[in-house]
Protein backbone atom coordinates (compact mmCIF):
# COMPACT_ATOMS: atom_id res chain seq x y z
CA UNK A 1 0.00 0.00 0.00
CA UNK A 2 3.02 2.27 -0.37
CA UNK A 3 1.69 3.68 -3.63
CA UNK A 4 -1.74 4.61 -2.25
CA UNK A 5 -2.77 8.08 -3.37
CA UNK A 6 -5.44 10.26 -1.88
CA UNK A 7 -6.23 12.07 -5.12
CA UNK A 8 -7.22 11.00 -8.61
CA UNK A 9 -4.13 11.20 -10.78
CA UNK A 10 -5.45 12.01 -14.25
CA UNK A 11 -8.08 14.08 -16.02
CA UNK A 12 -9.36 10.83 -17.54
CA UNK A 13 -10.13 9.42 -14.07
CA UNK A 14 -11.76 12.71 -13.07
CA UNK A 15 -13.98 12.62 -16.19
CA UNK A 16 -15.19 9.12 -15.30
CA UNK A 17 -15.73 10.17 -11.69
CA UNK A 18 -17.76 13.24 -12.66
CA UNK A 19 -19.95 11.14 -14.98
CA UNK A 20 -20.33 8.53 -12.23
CA UNK A 21 -21.37 11.18 -9.71
CA UNK A 22 -23.85 12.85 -12.07
CA UNK A 23 -25.30 9.44 -12.87
CA UNK A 24 -25.74 8.53 -9.20
CA UNK A 25 -27.17 11.94 -8.29
CA UNK A 26 -29.68 11.70 -11.14
CA UNK A 27 -30.36 15.44 -11.01
CA UNK A 28 -29.09 18.52 -12.78
CA UNK A 29 -26.24 20.32 -11.04
CA UNK A 30 -25.01 23.85 -11.64
CA UNK A 31 -21.40 24.29 -12.72
CA UNK A 32 -20.62 26.04 -9.42
CA UNK A 33 -22.19 23.21 -7.41
CA UNK A 34 -20.26 20.60 -9.38
CA UNK A 35 -17.01 22.47 -8.84
CA UNK A 36 -17.63 22.79 -5.10
CA UNK A 37 -18.55 19.11 -4.77
CA UNK A 38 -15.47 18.02 -6.74
CA UNK A 39 -13.08 20.05 -4.62
CA UNK A 40 -14.85 19.18 -1.35
CA UNK A 41 -14.41 15.49 -2.15
CA UNK A 42 -10.68 16.04 -1.56
CA UNK A 43 -9.86 13.52 -4.30
CA UNK A 44 -10.09 15.87 -7.31
CA UNK A 45 -7.68 18.74 -7.77
CA UNK A 46 -8.48 21.97 -9.56
CA UNK A 47 -6.27 21.36 -12.60
CA UNK A 48 -7.61 17.90 -13.41
CA UNK A 49 -11.15 19.10 -12.76
CA UNK A 50 -10.79 22.02 -15.19
CA UNK A 51 -9.28 19.80 -17.90
CA UNK A 52 -11.88 17.07 -17.35
CA UNK A 53 -14.85 19.44 -17.55
CA UNK A 54 -13.54 21.01 -20.72
CA UNK A 55 -13.14 17.58 -22.34
CA UNK A 56 -16.54 16.33 -21.10
CA UNK A 57 -18.32 19.35 -22.57
CA UNK A 58 -16.35 19.16 -25.83
CA UNK A 59 -17.04 15.42 -26.27
CA UNK A 60 -20.77 15.74 -25.48
CA UNK A 61 -20.61 13.46 -22.43
CA UNK A 62 -22.17 16.33 -20.47
CA UNK A 63 -23.91 19.44 -21.66
CA UNK A 64 -25.13 22.74 -20.32
CA UNK A 65 -28.90 23.13 -20.22
CA UNK A 66 -30.95 26.07 -19.05
CA UNK A 67 -33.82 25.11 -16.74
CA UNK A 68 -36.05 27.94 -15.48
CA UNK A 69 -33.31 30.44 -16.23
CA UNK A 70 -30.55 28.54 -14.42
CA UNK A 71 -27.79 26.78 -16.32
CA UNK A 72 -27.11 23.18 -15.27
CA UNK A 73 -24.57 20.52 -16.17
CA UNK A 74 -26.51 17.48 -17.38
CA UNK A 75 -25.19 13.98 -18.01
CA UNK A 76 -25.79 12.94 -21.61
CA UNK A 77 -26.12 9.39 -22.95
CA UNK A 78 -22.42 9.27 -23.86
CA UNK A 79 -21.48 10.20 -20.28
CA UNK A 80 -23.98 7.67 -18.92
CA UNK A 81 -22.38 4.91 -20.99
CA UNK A 82 -18.91 5.97 -19.82
CA UNK A 83 -20.04 5.93 -16.23
CA UNK A 84 -21.62 2.49 -16.55
CA UNK A 85 -18.67 0.97 -18.37
CA UNK A 86 -15.63 2.62 -16.78
CA UNK A 87 -16.64 3.37 -13.19
CA UNK A 88 -15.24 0.02 -12.01
CA UNK A 89 -11.78 1.28 -13.01
CA UNK A 90 -12.04 4.04 -10.41
CA UNK A 91 -11.27 2.60 -6.96
CA UNK A 92 -14.19 2.37 -4.55
CA UNK A 93 -12.47 4.81 -2.15
CA UNK A 94 -12.63 7.61 -4.74
CA UNK A 95 -16.20 6.87 -5.83
CA UNK A 96 -17.31 6.81 -2.21
CA UNK A 97 -15.58 10.12 -1.40
CA UNK A 98 -17.09 11.87 -4.41
CA UNK A 99 -20.61 10.63 -3.69
CA UNK A 100 -20.28 11.48 -0.01
CA UNK A 101 -19.22 15.04 -0.94
CA UNK A 102 -22.17 15.35 -3.34
CA UNK A 103 -24.76 14.06 -0.88
CA UNK A 104 -23.32 16.22 1.91
CA UNK A 105 -23.45 19.28 -0.37
CA UNK A 106 -27.12 18.80 -1.26
CA UNK A 107 -28.05 17.93 2.32
CA UNK A 108 -26.41 21.20 3.40
CA UNK A 109 -28.39 23.13 0.78
CA UNK A 110 -31.59 21.50 2.03
CA UNK A 111 -30.82 22.34 5.66
CA UNK A 112 -29.98 25.93 4.76
CA UNK A 113 -33.31 26.25 2.96
CA UNK A 114 -35.10 25.02 6.10
CA UNK A 115 -33.78 27.84 8.28
CA UNK A 116 -33.11 31.51 7.86
CA UNK A 117 -30.64 32.65 10.51
CA UNK A 118 -29.17 36.08 11.01
CA UNK A 119 -26.86 37.53 13.63
CA UNK A 120 -27.03 41.13 14.72
CA UNK A 121 -25.02 42.99 17.30
CA UNK A 122 -26.94 44.28 20.30
CA UNK A 123 -25.70 45.98 23.47
CA UNK A 124 -23.60 43.48 25.43
CA UNK A 125 -23.61 40.75 22.76
CA UNK A 126 -25.48 39.43 19.76
CA UNK A 127 -28.95 38.33 18.86
CA UNK A 128 -29.39 35.19 16.76
CA UNK A 129 -32.71 35.40 14.91
CA UNK A 130 -33.88 32.09 13.53
CA UNK A 131 -36.82 31.17 11.35
CA UNK A 132 -37.39 27.45 10.81
CA UNK A 133 -39.36 26.93 7.61
CA UNK A 134 -41.46 24.29 5.99
CA UNK A 135 -42.94 24.35 2.52
CA UNK A 136 -44.86 27.59 2.24
CA UNK A 137 -44.82 28.73 5.86
CA UNK A 138 -42.71 29.45 8.93
CA UNK A 139 -42.84 26.82 11.67
CA UNK A 140 -41.01 28.83 14.29
CA UNK A 141 -39.43 32.22 14.84
CA UNK A 142 -37.06 32.49 17.76
CA UNK A 143 -34.45 34.97 18.91
CA UNK A 144 -31.56 33.82 21.09
CA UNK A 145 -29.03 35.93 22.96
CA UNK A 146 -25.29 35.22 22.71
CA UNK A 147 -22.66 37.15 24.67
CA UNK A 148 -20.38 37.55 21.60
CA UNK A 149 -20.11 36.96 17.85
CA UNK A 150 -18.16 33.70 18.24
CA UNK A 151 -20.89 32.13 20.36
CA UNK A 152 -23.58 33.52 18.06
CA UNK A 153 -21.79 31.86 15.14
CA UNK A 154 -21.68 28.55 17.00
CA UNK A 155 -25.42 28.77 17.73
CA UNK A 156 -26.09 29.45 14.05
CA UNK A 157 -23.89 26.53 12.94
CA UNK A 158 -25.53 24.13 15.41
CA UNK A 159 -29.04 25.06 14.31
CA UNK A 160 -28.06 24.67 10.64
CA UNK A 161 -26.79 21.14 11.32
CA UNK A 162 -30.40 20.02 11.72
CA UNK A 163 -33.08 22.76 11.65
CA UNK A 164 -35.96 20.27 11.77
CA UNK A 165 -34.39 18.53 14.77
CA UNK A 166 -33.92 21.88 16.52
CA UNK A 167 -37.58 22.72 15.93
CA UNK A 168 -38.64 19.26 17.14
CA UNK A 169 -36.62 19.61 20.36
CA UNK A 170 -38.08 23.04 21.11
CA UNK A 171 -41.63 21.78 20.51
CA UNK A 172 -41.00 18.64 22.60
CA UNK A 173 -39.65 20.78 25.44
CA UNK A 174 -42.64 23.14 25.25
CA UNK A 175 -45.14 20.27 25.24
CA UNK A 176 -43.43 18.59 28.20
CA UNK A 177 -42.96 21.78 30.21
CA UNK A 178 -44.77 21.73 33.53
CA UNK A 179 -45.39 24.13 36.33
CA UNK A 180 -42.60 24.10 38.86
CA UNK A 181 -43.41 21.90 41.84
CA UNK A 182 -42.35 22.77 45.36
CA UNK A 183 -41.62 20.16 47.97
CA UNK A 184 -42.31 21.56 51.38
CA UNK A 185 -41.14 19.62 54.37
CA UNK A 186 -42.85 20.87 57.50
CA UNK A 187 -41.06 19.66 60.58
CA UNK A 188 -42.45 21.20 63.66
Amino acid sequence: MDDFTTELSSAHDVKISICYMLNKLDRPVTEEQLYEIALNSEVINYFYYTEAMSELLKSGAVSKKSINGTEFIVLEEKGQLSSDYYNEFIPYYFRKRILRAAFAFFAKLKRESEADISIKKVPNGCEVDCIVKDTGYDLMRISLYAPDEDQAGIIKEKILLNPAGFYNKVITYVLNNEEEQFDIDINE
